[in-house]
């Protein structure tokens, strides 16, 4: 039998839910049940593939500690993971043992929470522990409370070892109907293989950053953005050619985190948002600035001298945009 406890509290010396998981651990080992801990304060940066341990488990603790209201963070984030990369069927054959111990009202309620959130994941909850805390010392050294505990916990292997049947809760019947884990149709190996990559901060930020350069640029491939055809169409309408002239403008567009390349053959004009591997000028610019340069309110070169306009590139190039498109 295994038997794995998920500790939602912050570790502090005095914490008396400590006490109680480490008496239920040494009542489990006399009964020789692989007990497994996990402290998830420690495992912060991995709790979304967490849910993957209870694969070989018989049963679960969830134990909270209620410092000032409800189970706390970790454990919430911890049960979170459960719904959206869980494999449900493997938890509903888990039975899971509830321990909360408060220094502060609502342990009942506390307790209460983890029931349902264990129900509604589709998990068998037994009959749990919850106390309220005052002198933990007090708590610690009370036989009465030391047999209560071993007790709950010798029940609790019980109902595992004997498999007992429960009787069914409206619960399920709200998880069939109204609720949904997830838009996806996964399989468990799919969805605890996407707990891994959420898990990795590099993975999802690089991932953010792709699909915004995607969306970016199919956005203008597909002419979506009103902007973009302003701005074509007055370059079109206000281009002047210049003998001899041939360059390639990359115009940055910082909030949109696109670029519009406009590339100049002596009286030959091509203008669209993409990107280049060499431009001429590189210039970058907010869009309320730019709609000034088009609209004829601002020269480029007067943006560019008050700063609110940089570039790098070929400056001769850069005097010569006011020439070519005047507005």
């Amino acid at each position: 039998m295994r038997v794995n406890i998920y500790y939602g509290g912050r570790g502090l010396i005095d914490d008396p839910t400590l006490f109680a998981i480490e008496k239920i651990t040494k009542v489990l080992d006399e009964l020789r049940v692989t007990v497994e801990r996990y402290n998830l304060y420690e495992e912060r940066s991995n709790i979304t593939v967490l849910p993957k341990t209870m694969k070989d488990a018989d049963g679960v603790i969830l134990a909270a500690s209620v410092e000032w209201y409800g189970i706390g963070g970790y454990l919430h984030q911890f049960l979170d993971a459960c719904w959206l990369y869980g494999d449900k069927e493997c938890i509903s054959r888990i039975y899971m043992l509830p321990v909360v111990m408060a220094t502060t009202y609502g342990e009942r309620e506390a307790e209460f929470s983890l029931i349902r959130a264990w129900e509604m994941l589709g998990g068998l909850p037994c009959e749990g522990m919850c106390a309220y805390v005052d002198n933990h010392v007090e708590f610690e050294t009370n036989a009465e409370y030391n047999l209560l505990i071993e007790k709950r916990t010798e029940n609790f292997y019980r109902t595992i070892s004997k498999k007992s049947t429960a009787f069914p809760n409206s619960s399920m019947q709200v998880k069939k109907k109204v609720l949904r884990s997830s838009t996806l149709s996964l399989t468990p190996q799919e969805s605890e293989q996407l707990s891994v990559y959420v898990s990795n901060d590099n993975y999802v930020k690089k991932q953010k950053e792709d699909i915004e350069e995607l969306a970016s640029l199919f956005k203008g491939m597909l002419g979506e953005s009103g902007d973009s055809d302003k701005y074509i169409a007055k370059l079109k309408e206000n281009f002047y050619p210049m003998d001899d002239m041939k360059a390639v403008f990359r115009i940055d567009l910082v909030d949109e985190n696109s670029s519009l390349i406009i590339q100049i053959d002596e009286d030959k004009l091509e203008c669209y948002r993409g990107n280049v591997d060499k431009a001429d000028v590189i210039a970058k610019v907010k869009t309320d600035v730019f709609s000034d340069i088009i609209n004829g309110t601002k020269s480029f070169q007067s943006a560019f001298m008050s700063g609110d306009l940089s570039a790098q590139g070929n400056f001769k190039i850069l005097r010569n945009f006011d020439t070519i498109f005047r507005f």
